[in-house]
């Protein structure tokens, strides 16, 4: 018998099942893989951007499913309550562009010993086994797991990650045990998620990483769904990177969607138009193709030269003004039709889960049963990449294990 049993040892459930103990509950995790934090070893490629130096409001900001929901918890145990968590823990951090935190040493690993270390000083007791079944039974939990065992406890909390990654053990369990309680899951679909393309030249630049770009993402009415700063990249199935990870969350739809990549967003057309000028200017002689070196990666030129139609090696000085006009309008307008999203396994975070109208933002606590406790991925709350989705991982797993 516990006060509480903790369903899973990633972000979420480490802090909660510490945070309980550490006010003086008996606690027992049990985790179905053979080591804690599994994903967690591999978030950031392998760095862990375990939060983002920036305020609540910002976070908040960065979340646009139910980002609402989250407040209370954010405030309970805010991004510097993180980083002072771990620093406490032995772990110095580091701020990087876009105010992502990581560990200093670029090892998620510190990050996943630390909380070994949080569960071990307060004497949480840790059990390597798969629950196979749970029920609410008078006033206490029973929950049975793979071995046969059953474990009792007042309070139950639930942070079993959501359905992407399942190779790390978010295989999507905790729906299951959220459904035979009574909770209701919304519709579990990828976030943060690359794009699968139509256009056959897109699996020319696989591999090219493009920096400093913008991207718009467009409806079939033309409409921007959502428009950012930053870096992308290009795959054999379509695209990739921050600024199309963060896109991925904007839209439930990918049908119809155009993403429109803006390669030189410091220039308008006219600086663009003087800049080409100059180029042709200086570079008389040179053919079309050999001018674009200066303004391209050398792995996109051959793209953008088929693209505008010009012969590569036509004398840069024969170029027109309407063929000016169009080589400028594909640097500045370069569409790409988006026609899926990548599988769920594929994505890195869980978009869907619990219901947030079932459970109290206060507490963590489920609205339908007392003593059932949610935190982490299960929730259907998602943000976008930069640290705010493990933030919400540490901020519900405190408020779930302060509660419970």
């Amino acid at each position: 018998m516990y006060d509480v049993i903790v369903i899973g040892g990633g972000a979420a459930g480490c802090i909660a099942a510490g945070r309980a103990a550490h006010l003086g509950k008996k606690v027992l995790l049990l985790e179905k893989n053979n080591r804690l934090g599994k994903k967690l070893q591999i978030t950031g490629k392998g760095r862990c951007n375990l939060t983002n130096a920036s305020d609540v409001q910002n976070h908040i900001k960065n979340c646009p499913k139910n980002g609402r929901f989250i407040t209370n918890a954010l405030y309970q145990f805010t991004p510097d309550d993180t980083i002072l968590f771990f620093q406490d823990l032995g772990v110095t951090t580091k701020i990087e562009r876009g105010n992502r935190v990581f560990p200093e040493s670029d090892k998620a690993e510190d990050i996943v010993s630390a909380l070994q270390k949080y569960l071990t000083v307060n004497q949480v007791q840790i059990i390597y086994d798969k629950v196979t079944n749970l029920a609410k039974i008078d006033q206490e939990f029973r929950v049975i797991t793979l071995s046969g065992e059953v474990y009792k406890a007042a309070s139950l909390i639930i942070a079993t990650g959501g359905k992407s990654y399942p190779q790390t053990g978010s295989s999507g369990d905790g729906y299951r045990f959220a459904e035979k309680l009574g909770h209701q899951i919304n519709l579990l679909k990828p976030a943060l998620v690359p794009f699968e393309t139509a256009e056959s030249w897109v699996k020319d630049l696989q591999g090219l990483s493009l920096k400093n770009i913008e991207i718009k993402l467009l409806n079939p009415n033309n409409k921007i769904i959502y428009k950012e700063f930053g870096e992308m990249l290009f795959t054999h199935f379509g695209v990739s990177g921050p600024v199309i990870l963060s896109a991925s969350s904007h839209f439930k739809d990918s049908r119809e969607v155009k993403l429109v990549i803006d390669l030189k967003p410091a220039l308008d057309e006219k600086a663009l138009d003087n800049r080409l000028l100059r180029e042709i200017e200086q570079n008389h002689g040179k053919h079309y193709h050999n001018l674009l070196k200066s303004l391209l990666p050398q792995k996109m030129i051959d793209v953008i030269v088929n693209l505008s139609g010009i012969e590569p090696d036509r004398p840069a000085h024969s170029i027109k003004k309407d063929e000016r006009k169009k080589l400028i309008r594909i640097l500045k307008e370069l569409t790409i039709t988006i026609t899926g999203f990548r599988p769920l396994a594929e994505a890195i975070i869980t978009s869907g889960g619990i219901c947030v109208n079932e459970i109290d933002p206060h507490t963590m606590q489920s609205r339908l049963i007392e003593g059932l406790f949610f935190a982490g991925e299960i929730i259907d709350v998602d943000a976008y990449t930069g640290g705010y989705n493990l933030q919400i991982a540490f901020s519900t797993g405190f408020m779930a294990g302060s509660h419970a």
